[in-house]
């Protein structure tokens, strides 16, 4: 049976902090010179109905990193935009690849073909999970900061599929994780509730950012307005202005964090260039190991 990746919560910490190490050996290897080679005459399809710089690029440079081939198909690519059953597209994917890498809005569209697939599916974005991603940044917090079960990790801004993840990985892996967002952007309660039950640290939502940051690690931020939620930008300004990443609030911090953004950054928004650009941030190391990341994700499931 194929071992897909949808969430984090389908994995144990062993599991989870079995991808990072893998990671790590593979971007030692990569900078030592080793050519990669494992996957070779395997073949992936990409199919991203959101657009991406970062995962499209990464997961590729990943894929052909490991001697594979990649089949990148956008949204208006595929019978997703004529509304072909799911179950359908699953089966025959299925026959012509060895894998199918997606990234597109709604949670139940990678379920759903995770359940016909006889392929790996891997969850490359939805709108409630990012899970690439976070393994990603818990891989950088661990390269700058250590074991991040001895770590408090703050999120400020929206609940949205990077916070789930995060919450995810907080109730696998086991660190402190303190969320602050503003009443009516929480994470999603379900997730919420699970991380708290199953985390053996400290799992806390505060509304005042300042709160989140005193005594972080690191401190971890994300765009106010998502893809599809463009519409929502003037209103999520305002109510967002007051968790802006800047100097003030990093400086209540106490303990000289790290700073962690995905990418890409709204400067003035959700972070100032001053914070952004400054020594704290690690968001373009954060960057790199999504490469090794993926290397180590493909090379497991493929």
């Amino acid at each position: 049976m194929a071992k897909h990746l949808l969430s984090l919560r389908d994995f144990d910490k062993a599991e989870l902090t079995a991808y990072i190490r893998r990671a790590d050996e593979l971007k030692k290897e990569t900078k030592a010179g080793v050519r990669h080679q494992q996957l070779a005459g395997k073949v992936i399809a990409m199919i991203f109905e959101k657009p991406s710089t970062r995962t499209r690029v990464s997961f590729e440079g990943a894929m052909y990193g490991l001697g594979g081939q990649v089949i990148y198909l956008s949204g208006r690519d595929t019978q997703l935009a004529r509304n072909e059953p799911l179950k359908d597209m699953a089966r025959v994917m299925s026959r012509y690849v060895d894998g199918l890498v997606i990234r597109t809005f709604g949670q139940e569209i990678v379920d759903e073909l995770a359940g016909y697939a006889t392929v790996p599916v891997i969850n490359a974005l939805t709108d409630r999970h990012h899970p690439c991603q976070i393994l990603s940044d818990i891989m950088t917090v661990i390269e700058h900061r250590g074991e991040i079960e001895k770590l408090k990790i703050a999120w400020v801004g929206d609940g949205n599929n990077m916070a789930n993840s995060w919450l995810e990985a907080a109730g696998r892996i086991g660190f402190d994780l303190t969320l602050a967002c503003p009443e009516g952007y929480d994470p999603d309660p379900e997730i919420l509730a699970y991380a708290k039950e199953n985390s053996s640290h400290s799992i806390t939502l505060v509304r005042d950012p300042a709160d989140a940051v005193k005594n972080a690690d690191v401190v971890n931020v994300d765009v106010w307005a998502s893809m599809g939620q463009e519409s929502e930008q003037a209103e999520r300004t305002k109510i967002f202005q007051p968790y802006q990443l800047n100097k003030a609030l990093l400086g209540k911090a106490e303990k000289n964090p790290i700073v962690l953004h995905c990418l890409p950054a709204h400067r003035g928004e959700e972070i100032t260039e001053e914070v952004l650009e400054g020594p704290q941030c690690v968001a373009f190391d954060q960057s790199e190991n999504k490469l090794h990341i993926h290397k180590a994700i493909l090379e497991k499931h493929i």
